[in-house]
């Protein structure tokens, strides 16, 4: 019946839940503006400041492809390993919200920007703290192999981008929600219909560091080896065309040594 619908009291759920505001964590938005970024300045997209002495990474899993010419119907198997390709760089001194390990300064990521069977977005992404110090000591890597027309998806490759950081209190998505208090609200909200008439939250949607995932798919968290519950370290999405404008979070245990860590592909 139409009076059973609630009317909501708030624009929000800031409002309408008055717990939900202790779920806030500061996020760090990195703001990234197409430009053309050097390798001792954090970045998207851009040079990354590599030790000589580590070879560069590469994929070679066999199933890795491109949409081609025609993403409608067709594809095209890229044989052979190919480079991955610099995603982030964070220098610790751009980020102070981020905790970096003992001794480490330098945050890289890099990715396969094909696509591979077992999952629609990019895969095999690897992360590195480093010391930028103990680098640039060391030598950098001069030539760094780069991905040749027909090795990559356009949709999986950034463009250089410079970052402007900046810090904002980030909430959880109602998928994120506890249980109790799903529990507790969700029957207060729900439609005649079935459905639900969940208000905005106060999400951020964007490349950050910290902060909540930007679920659109039931919230995936994972788990490290020991069981504890990874936190979200980052996320990628916005910038570069995941999917259907999906996000790529990245997540890692603090409380095991050699900081493990995992990432989740969502795709509404």
């Amino acid at each position: 019946m139409p009076g059973d619908t609630p009317e909501l009291p708030a624009k929000d759920l800031r409002t309408l839940i008055p717990e939900y505001v202790g779920l806030a964590r500061e996020t760090t938005l990195l703001n990234p503006q197409p430009g053309d970024p050097g390798m001792r300045e954090s970045s998207l997209g851009g040079e990354l400041l590599w030790p000589a002495d580590e070879l560069w990474p590469y994929c070679a899993q066999e199933d890795h492809w491109t949409y081609g010419a025609d993403w409608r119907n067709r594809t095209e198997i890229v044989p052979g390993a190919v480079p991955m390709v610099p995603i982030l760089q964070l220098f610790a001194r751009d980020v102070p919200g981020l905790e970096f390990p003992e001794g480490k300064d330098l945050l890289q990521l890099v990715w396969c920007a094909l696509v591979h069977d077992q999952d629609p977005g990019p895969v095999m992404p690897r992360l590195y703290w480093r010391n930028e110090a103990e680098v640039v000591a060391g030598g950098l890597l001069t030539e760094i192999p780069m991905v040749r027309e027909g090795e990559y998806d356009e949709d999986h490759m950034p463009a250089p981008s410079t970052l402007s950081p900046t810090t904002a209190e980030d909430c959880p998505r109602w998928l994120d929600l506890p249980k109790d208090m799903w529990e507790t609200w969700e029957p207060r909200l729900r439609l005649p219909t079935g459905g639900s008439m969940w208000p905005p939250d106060s999400n951020i949607i964007g490349t950050k560091v910290g902060g909540w995932p930007a679920w659109t798919q039931p919230a995936d968290w994972p788990n490290c080896e020991s069981g504890h519950r990874m936190e979200h370290l980052l996320t990628i999405t916005g910038d570069i065309q995941l999917g259907d404008c999906g996000g790529v979070y990245f997540f890692h245990c603090r409380q095991c040594p050699g900081l493990p860590w995992d990432w989740r592909f969502d795709c509404p």
